[in-house]
């Protein structure tokens, strides 16, 4: 199986609910499987943009910059991208409009149990983000630890890049199901977690993905989480609103 039809993941969002966010490998490491992707850093510092091949991470205040190689990565999903149908869209006002309109492209092609990572590129009206800052904290959930330490910005009048991420209902737990978005500025300097958007005229490439290798971490500390008993209302919380 090639590269570009792969999601290399590392960790999995059940995990990181419960609140492991110990380093699993280093950014430089993550690079070397996808130039396309998202995820977040050691202690949850931040929201990653994996993009052209390079590593973006989202501070607490929307400002974005570069990720060292260095730095620690618990969880991701990044991929070779290599787009495989082209799409223009325009004049989207919410979010769930937008996912709505992704799900309709995916199910044209009989791919809603498969994988996707569209690329949407264009010029947005409003992005309702977040990104947070660290906690030094483990088994605390990744809820509480965003109660503590999640900002929210919006960005008006921007032109930039959507990564969209989407993992099937049944793979809930392994990866957020349905639709997973990130936020990164044409000029590299704003970005985060995608609350809500609108969007006034764009691109999007589509790659779908059929196959997922995930990297398990590799300390005892992980054995120490009961993954099952990851909230599944939490984690739908954390990835869709601000609460």
């Amino acid at each position: 199986m090639s590269n570009r039809e792969k999601f290399y993941q590392v960790s999995t969002l059940q995990a990181l609910a419960q609140g492991f966010s110990k380093s699993v490998i280093t950014v430089g490491e993550l690079l070397d499987h996808g130039d396309l992707g998202l995820g977040t850093f050691e202690e949850v510092d931040g929201e990653m943009v994996v993009l052209d091949g390079k590593c973006y991470r989202a501070l607490n205040n929307g400002n974005v910059v570069p990720a060292e190689d260095t730095r620690g990565v618990p969880f991701a999903s990044v991929c070779s991208f290599h787009p495989q149908r082209l799409e223009q869209l325009a004049n989207i006002d919410r979010i769930e409009q937008l996912k709505e309109w992704l799900t309709l492209r995916i199910e044209e092609d009989f791919g809603l149990n498969c994988m996707y990572v569209v690329r949407i590129e264009g010029t947005f009206s409003r992005v309702d983000a977040r990104s947070e800052s660290g906690t030094k904290a483990h088994h605390v959930t990744l809820k509480d630890a965003l109660s503590v330490t999640q900002k929210a910005f919006i960005f008006d009048n921007i032109r930039g890049t959507l990564v969209c991420v989407y993992y099937p209902d049944y793979m809930d737990g392994i990866n957020a199901a349905g639709w997973h978005l990130h936020f990164l500025s044409e000029d590299r300097k704003y970005g985060g977690h995608v609350f809500d958007v609108s969007l006034v005229q764009a691109e999007a490439a589509f790659c779908k993905i059929t196959s997922v290798e995930i990297q398990i971490p590799d300390t005892p500390a992980f054995d120490t989480y009961a993954l099952k008993n990851a909230s599944q209302e939490d984690i739908k919380s954390v990835e869709q609103g601000k609460g």
